[in-house]
């Protein structure tokens, strides 16, 4: 087998792996790989940020197929964002992630959340998302912030300031308190 597609198919059962992992309504990976809107947007988002980040001329393509991709899953996923491996979004419906969003690994992300930005421009504007990192429904991450590697991010949730490791973050706008940190 061709190197790159041995690459793209470990990365497939990767995803699929981890969406087995994480979702303990996931039954085979059969059903996940046909019914599984998240992981069928995050295959997509790895072929468009590929598009994107080989040539500035394969910008539209990786554009286009990236609309696609969130008109038939519900899923938007700029193909400039940076994605880590094992990252498995959960029911998928009304996530987005900007430009220039940046997701560690083993990253599980609930529906309707938002990596989003606060300000126009060309510079680094969503947030940067640490590994092993929970993102619970419909919580918002807005702005060029940090959110550290193991942190849970309750459904909901407003946060607009860095959050350190290891944290669980509530409310609107979010905030921990040293009783908050998980061990």
């Amino acid at each position: 087998m061709h190197p790159v597609l041995k690459s793209a198919w470990r990365r497939v059962r990767e995803d699929l792996d981890a969406a087995m992992r994480e979702d303990p309504a996931a039954t085979s990976k059969l059903m996940v790989a046909l019914t599984y809107p998240g992981v069928h947007a995050v295959w997509v988002y790895r072929l468009c940020h590929k598009l994107w980040v080989t040539s500035p001329a394969l910008h539209p393509p990786a554009r286009i197929l990236s609309q696609l991709a969130r008109f038939f899953t519900g899923v938007e996923i700029h193909p400039g964002a940076t994605i880590g491996r094992r990252f498995f979004i959960d029911h998928g419906m009304g996530v987005v992630i900007g430009e220039t969003a940046e997701v560690g690994d083993d990253v599980l992300m609930y529906h309707q959340v938002t990596l989003g930005g606060r300000s126009r421009g060309r510079f680094k504007r969503h947030p940067t998302i640490g590994s092993n990192v929970l993102l619970g429904a419909g919580a918002k991450i807005i702005g060029p912030i940090t959110i550290g590697d193991g942190t849970k991010i309750g459904a909901n949730a407003l946060v607009v300031k860095d959050v350190p490791p290891n944290s669980v973050v509530t409310g609107i706008p979010a905030n921990t308190s040293p009783g908050d940190i998980v061990a």
